[in-house]
């Protein structure tokens, strides 16, 4: 077991709750206080920034680190380096969707594009790509530039970049006549250029579902679409590697096979030493006067990967197909972190007893007593009441979303409460007053007594209730979505196409159309015609929910009898359409009871449920309290299962 044994140049002891994410903040923003931490002449310019390395323990803290930060500092270049999200010599790789975000991370890194990065301990582990891989293989597409689309080809193809009928991920493209769709690596949306003769006429985003363009753009930066090149000169020095490396015949492994055919199989990327002649660490992409910040108990995490990569060889090394890597070759050592974490200003941000110089440190928070929301007592928030009268200071309560705000604001009406709204921390520090409410992702409330203000979040009003966080990121279901994925369908199922109607399922195929091997769907109808759907165009699929599945009436291609039955179906719905608008006219016109719905009750009520809401639960529940104080008679049906433990 490795031990820190390195002096940090401060440490930060007394920093309760999200007050972590403060200091790092302000340490990137090059405060003056800040820089006392750092030993620094308190004189530099309060504008400049400087570049922060953050190492958290956990993923969670340096997800929640990162939401904070860019909260209480909105100007700062905010980024976080994923981890794959697999475990040490998994046999899968990690989802394209990471990989282009790792990848956009390590370019930002490598351009200092950035103020504050952040990086779980285990992620901080793995050893990278060079930088000079990611100089060689990216390059820009720029409007009015001309372009050769043979040798776009030969780029993308060498970035690792497929080639597909219809781009819908990270890593693709499609070349149509005159319109190219591209998805680079790193990117948010994918984009189309436009072509007139070789010239890039227009570059504009596109949605991915609707295929729809939103908005212009001027160039486009593409990443390589993998973390190693697989171009025929990297396949030569992976296979000659792999002979220096592993005993035996290397024709026999299947992954060997694969990436001689310039195929990537899953779990290449713990053979990444074999691509390159030398790689990376974190620390070989970091500008040299950066600050590095280890969070809470980073050595205990590296001790635990380390634990767990050893463990995991043992177990898996017997398997000669896939034969592995000594795990110094793949992943950073306990001594070398250290050792290399001597070349950078270092601050440690520690949880336990306060050091001997703690009085010295530049920030200082204190936790917050209780003010927990008693939902049984005449008044539910004496103790918030109390606590903002008697300790002196201004109080910034933070809603964990827009709504939860509007709830809590009527709430805190209830009881003669009357915050002030927020719309950020700098308006906050600005303002006079002593009591608002805004939203804020932060995670943990905390005072600031030396500064005259503290923070209350849902955790201490709630304390011990369940709370959802990230809700707006839930997807709630849609009819829309009926069939979301192939392994709702089985062979011989009824399926339903918008244009060509109904027919089975029957399994899947795979063609080469000129542009590659692409996987379709294959449907069959009437008199055994037979319909190629991509997968990528799996939203034009419908489960059929019609009579029995094997009574569906299957329909003839090109026969028209789709289109008769769609008008027949239009013809319905408009007569019931009609008769719908007369029933909801008259309903309207009525009066019904319209409830007092008061947000105390509600919540101690909704106390006693000790499981946390599904976002279907959740709309469900908004939707009749919204309808039984509307004044409007009431027509829903809730219906749901009763499921284990329910």
């Amino acid at each position: 077991m490795h031990r820190d044994t390195l002096p940090p140049r401060k440490r930060y002891t007394r920093l309760s709750g999200s007050a972590d994410a403060l200091a790092i903040a302000r340490l990137a923003r090059g405060d003056p206080m800040a820089r006392l931490a750092r030993g620094e002449p308190s004189a530099r310019p309060a504008a400049a920034s400087i570049p922060v390395a953050v190492v958290s323990a956990n993923a969670r803290d340096a997800q929640r680190l990162a939401e904070e930060i860019a909260w209480f500092e909105p100007e700062l270049r905010v980024c976080l380096l994923p981890d794959w999200e697999t475990l040490p010599y998994d046999g899968f790789s990690p989802h394209a969707d990471l990989v282009s975000e790792r990848l956009a991370t390590l370019y930002r890194i490598q351009q200092r594009d950035f103020d504050v990065v952040l990086v779980p301990a285990q992620t901080a582990l793995y050893r990278l790509c060079p930088a000079s891989f990611l100089a060689a293989y990216a390059f820009r597409l720029e409007q009015g530039k001309r372009l050769d689309l043979d040798s776009l080809r030969r780029q993308l193809a060498l970035a690792g970049y497929d080639h597909v009928t219809q781009v819908v991920a990270p890593g693709e493209y499609c070349v149509r006549g005159g319109l190219i769709d591209l998805y680079p690596m790193g990117s948010a949306l994918p984009y189309r250029l436009d072509l007139d003769d070789d010239v890039i006429d227009t570059i504009r985003t596109f949605d991915v579902d609707t295929q729809r363009t939103l908005y212009a753009a001027k160039e486009i930066r593409l990443l390589p679409a993998r973390e190693f090149p697989l171009d025929e000169a990297a396949r030569g020095r992976f296979r000659s590697r792999w002979r220096e490396r592993f005993e035996g015949d290397p024709s026999k492994s299947s992954l060997y096979r694969d990436v001689s055919s310039g195929i990537a199989p899953p779990g290449i990327e713990y053979y990444l030493p074999l691509f390159f002649d030398a790689l990376a660490t974190l620390f070989d992409y970091l500008p040299a006067g950066a600050t590095l910040v280890l969070h809470l108990d980073v050595a205990a995490a590296i001790d635990a990967f380390w634990r767990d990569a050893a463990s995991r060889y043992r177990l898996l090394k017997g398997n000669p197909d896939r034969p592995l890597l000594s795990a110094a070759e793949l992943f950073v050592t306990a001594e070398e972190f250290y050792v290399r974490a001597r070349e950078f200003a270092r601050v440690d941000v520690a949880a336990g007893a306060p050091a001997e110089d703690a009085e010295r440190e530049p920030l200082a928070a204190n936790p917050l007593p209780s003010v927990m929301v008693d939902r049984r007592a005449q008044d539910p928030l004496s103790a918030l009441k109390a606590f903002a009268q008697g300790s002196g200071l201004r109080v910034l309560v933070a809603a964990e979303s827009p709504g939860r705000r509007e709830t809590m604001n009527a709430y805190f009406g209830e009881y003669g409460l009357h915050p002030a709204p927020c719309a950020s921390f700098e308006a906050f520090l600005r303002s006079a007053g002593r009591f608002h409410l805004a939203v804020s992702p932060l995670a943990n409330g905390f005072a600031l007594t030396a500064e005259g203000w503290c923070v209350v979040t849902e955790a201490e009003l709630y304390a011990g209730t369940v709370r959802r966080r990230e809700r707006g990121a839930e997807k709630r279901s849609s009819v829309e979505a009926m069939l979301r994925d192939l392994s709702e369908l089985k062979i011989g199922d009824p399926v339903v196409h918008v244009q060509h109607g109904i027919g089975r399922y029957q399994g899947l195929a795979t063609l080469d159309l000129g542009a590659g091997a692409t996987e379709f769907l294959l449907l069959e109808y009437e008199g055994a015609d037979k319909l190629y759907v991509p997968v990528s165009q799996l939203a034009v699929i419908s489960r059929y929910s019609g009579a029995q599945a094997e009574e569906a009436p299957l329909h003839r291609l090109g026969s028209g009898q789709w289109d008769k039955a769609k008008a027949r179906a239009a013809r319905q719905v408009r007569d019931t359409a009609a008769e719908l608008l007369a029933l909801y006219a008259k309903r309207a016109a009525r009066e019904g009871f319209a409830f007092e719905v008061r947000q105390h009750d509600l919540e101690a009520f909704a106390d006693g449920f000790g499981f946390e809401e599904t976002p279907d639960q959740a709309a469900a529940i908004e939707s009749v309290v919204r309808d039984m104080s509307s004044g409007k008679p009431m027509d829903r049906l809730i219906c749901g299962d009763v499921g284990f433990g329910k």
